[in-house]
């Protein structure tokens, strides 16, 4: 337990930066498992919600919550399912 004041205000600290990352991470995951799923089901879908997943992901980067290189190694991926689906489509 925190004796002095600057660890009692360190702990408080703690606390709700943990809930706004906890928060901003589970939206990421939400948003990129929503696109996963989609992508199977609906490539034109897919498609339109790609920027939006983007952006989520950037706002993580901002946050810090998530490295810049996790994030873009997830939107090339999700990029990358996009377009396949929707040449299979196509075909």
């Amino acid at each position: 337990m925190a004796n002095t004041k600057q660890a009692k205000k360190r702990a408080a600290q703690n606390d709700r930066q943990r809930a706004r990352n906890r928060s901003v991470k589970t939206r990421t995951r939400k948003v990129v498992r929503e696109l996963r799923a989609t992508v199977a089901t609906d490539p034109a879908r897919a498609k339109e919600m790609l920027a939006p997943t983007a952006s989520t992901l950037d706002v993580a980067v901002r946050k810090g919550v998530i490295h810049k290189k996790t994030a873009a190694r997830l939107k090339s991926r999700a990029a990358k399912a996009v377009n396949k689906a929707a040449r299979a489509k196509a075909e």
